[in-house]
């Protein structure tokens, strides 16, 4: 039997307005894992939904539950309805010089500077930042039960897919529209045939230690 996917809330959002926090931010990132392309981090201020009936509110979770084409619905409905909205992206060469971990926060830095009014308060997914002193919580599973970082992962997936999309073309042979960078068994063979190309990740394994020694 199918699990039913869970649906986020805006309760800790709601938790944190009934504080004075007037502007609630999620944060979150997508492509960590990938041996290619940036990190992309997404920054998301929405109004409270209670009572917001369209079509398409179902698809606000977890971006990783939803299909291409509902990736791309979700991403449109957040963009109408957004109070704020950012993107960071740091590529795979500031990636190799300061590592991953850095690189996301750099990521989700900047997706917070890039909101049209500065949050009073970030929410991210089980991530510790630190953002112009403001106060920062830090939630697991966030992408799954916060509707603001659910919001996050989903503007951030469309955008990092459609990065990995424009590389392809650029990069040819190494199928990155497809498999959006991450060590899959093509991708890995398309490295040992043709070698890194100039936006593959070469600090991280599988490929590094044995590829690249």
């Amino acid at each position: 039997m199918k699990r039913p996917i869970m649906a986020p809330t805006q309760n800790e959002e709601r938790r944190l307005h009934g504080q004075g926090f007037r502007l609630v931010a999620g944060v979150d990132e997508v492509g960590r894992g990938p041996i290619a392309g940036p990190v992309v981090a997404g920054a998301v201020i929405l109004p409270d939904l209670e009572g917001f009936n369209h079509e398409d509110a179902r698809l606000l979770r977890d971006s990783k539950t939803l299909t291409g084409v509902q990736l791309k619905r979700a991403d449109c409905l957040i963009r109408e309805i957004a109070l704020g909205i950012g993107v960071g992206e740091v590529d795979n060469k500031d990636i190799d010089q300061v590592g991953i971990a850095p690189a996301t926060r750099r990521a989700m830095r900047i997706a917070l500077d890039q909101l049209a009014e500065p949050a009073d308060h970030v929410l991210v997914d089980a991530f510790a930042l630190d953002w112009r002193r403001k106060p920062c919580t830090a939630i697991g599973k966030g992408y799954a039960l916060c509707t603001a970082i659910s919001a996050s992962s989903i503007v951030a997936k469309v955008y990092r897919d459609d990065v990995m999309r424009r590389l392809d073309e650029v990069y040819p042979g190494y199928g990155l529209g497809s498999h959006k960078g991450y060590a899959s068994a093509d991708h890995l063979a398309a490295v040992a045939a043709n070698g890194p190309s100039p936006v593959h990740r070469l600090s991280f394994s599988p490929f590094k230690p044995t590829l690249f020694r």
